[in-house]
């Protein structure tokens, strides 16, 4: 967009930029449920890759939880797109700009990251969803905090390169 129809409309470039996240997420995030639940509704559409790619997914995924736990977000630049759209538990939603600086916070130590019941859902050669649970544990302002989530991640192959382009949370409270 321009910067002068920026200006004419008092828009800044992030607040373009928030408006344009908004309009993708509206777009995506009501797709984020199908791609968890398509491989339970019976879709003989979804070709089952082998084994060796549901093992590279979830290699990418636990090389991401050892990034965030070790506060490393040079690591993440490969593994997520440029326009990630990230919906966290809390319901707030980051670009991978704004994810990658939060996994730097100080008032933030985690101690432990675990995943499980993870599955891997191929649609065609380049779209997987990982579903499964997350578990975090550590302390945020000096209080301990134990978080247990239902996590969707939804990859992108491109030229053979697995990137996320979109992860969202909810708090299991039970």
């Amino acid at each position: 967009m321009p910067r002068r129809l920026l200006a004419s409309n008092r828009l800044t470039l992030e607040s373009a930029h928030a408006r344009s996240m908004l309009r993708l997420e509206k777009r995506l995030l009501p797709c984020l449920p199908c791609f968890a639940c398509a491989r339970f509704s019976g879709s003989r559409n979804s070709p089952k890759k082998p084994s060796g790619e549901e093992r590279r997914i979830i290699a990418l995924e636990s090389a991401w939880d050892q990034a965030e736990q070790n506060k490393d977000s040079n690591a993440l630049e490969n593994l997520l797109v440029e326009n990630l759209i990230y919906v966290d538990y809390d319901r707030s939603i980051s670009t991978k700009r704004q994810f990658r600086a939060s996994v730097k916070r100080a008032d933030i130590a985690g101690e432990q990251i675990n995943n499980e019941g993870l599955t891997v859902h191929f649609y065609g050669n380049d779209v997987a969803a990982r579903t499964g649970i997350y578990r975090d544990k550590g302390r945020q302002n000096g209080k301990r905090f134990s978080r247990r989530r239902r996590l969707t991640n939804v990859w992108l192959n491109q030229n053979g390169r697995w990137e996320c382009l979109a992860s969202q949370s909810t708090l299991i409270t039970h």
